[in-house]
């Protein structure tokens, strides 16, 4: 069954004072491009994730955010007090020196290089082995989403597909009489230039035999129909989005060569039909895995 690289999925989890909630979406895309959105307490983390994105959803403009939401209010930052009153001493002495009043030394203090750093923890193996857990969780989600979307496609194919193989089933009734018409047309015509029984007529057959194999039809109409049913049967496929999309290349190969060929307006009327659904599968063919 083939899916979609349209997606989305989510799963949350609870590690003891932190809720930990995973979103995880993805788009079509040529190969796996990865983004991620998450804590700087996972960063270690960061390549394993990568790596286990690029197995499970293979193709996809993929994003993942982690958000963790804590209960228990957490100081984000850490004031190094031992160089703060380092740095207020010397500005007290300083300013005794050159005889210049000390104003709010506080917050002169706290802009100071190291006086103020962000605290960052590093998440541990237990916690990580619960997020990715959820992190799997959400990708089985996104999966899901995946194959409900791919089925859809599959159903759209298929008709679009079934209206193209009826269009070639009213090409080769067209095709029955096609050849006679254009040899009787160029008969009259030349007759009409010329004047009856005023050519060649042996001549003129050995010249329309030549003209007519390169207007005769059959190899492209086997083609085209042998297409189209290699389309469906490789729908059961695994990942089968690029070859699907090089056997659409394929079907709008036969069916140019059709329409350059007939010489007929009704064939070439079915031709313009048959490149409109080809059109719209070929663009759902770029969101096939």
């Amino acid at each position: 069954m083939i899916r979609s690289m349209t997606g989305f999925g989510k799963a949350s989890v609870e590690i003891e004072n932190k809720t930990v909630s995973i979103e995880i979406r993805s788009l079509n895309s040529k190969g796996a491009d990865v983004s991620l959105r998450m804590s700087s307490s996972l960063r270690n983390y960061e390549l394993e994730l990568r790596n286990e994105i690029a197995r499970r959803l293979e193709r996809g403009k993929i994003e993942l955010s982690i958000f963790i939401e804590s209960k228990e209010a957490e100081a984000p930052v850490e004031i190094n007090s031992t160089l703060a009153k380092s740095y207020y001493t010397q500005l007290k002495k300083l300013s005794g020196e050159l005889g210049e009043q000390l104003q709010d030394p506080l917050s002169q203090i706290l802009k100071f290089p190291d006086v103020m750093k962000t605290e960052r923890k590093e998440m541990d193996e237990n916690e990580w082995k619960q997020i990715k857990k959820a992190v799997d969780s959400a990708m089985n989600d996104l999966d899901k989403f995946r194959l409900k979307e791919g089925e859809s496609l599959r159903i759209d194919f298929e008709e679009r597909l079934g209206k193209i193989a009826t269009y070639l089933e009213e090409v080769k009734k067209l095709d029955v009489n096609r050849v006679g018409i254009i040899k009787a047309r160029i008969k009259n015509n030349i007759e009409e230039i010329l004047g009856k029984d005023k050519y060649d007529i042996n001549r003129l057959e050995q010249e329309l035999i030549y003209y007519i194999e390169k207007l005769d039809l059959n190899e492209e109409k086997v083609r085209l129909k042998t297409h189209l049913d290699y389309f469906i049967s490789t729908m059961v496929e695994i990942s089968a989005g690029r070859k699907l999309n090089f056997i659409g290349q394929e079907i709008g190969r036969e069916i140019n060569t059709i329409g350059s060929k007939a010489n007929d307006a009704g064939i070439q009327k079915l031709v313009v039909l048959m490149k409109d659904e080809l059109e719209k599968i070929k663009e759902q063919t770029n969101n096939v895995l």
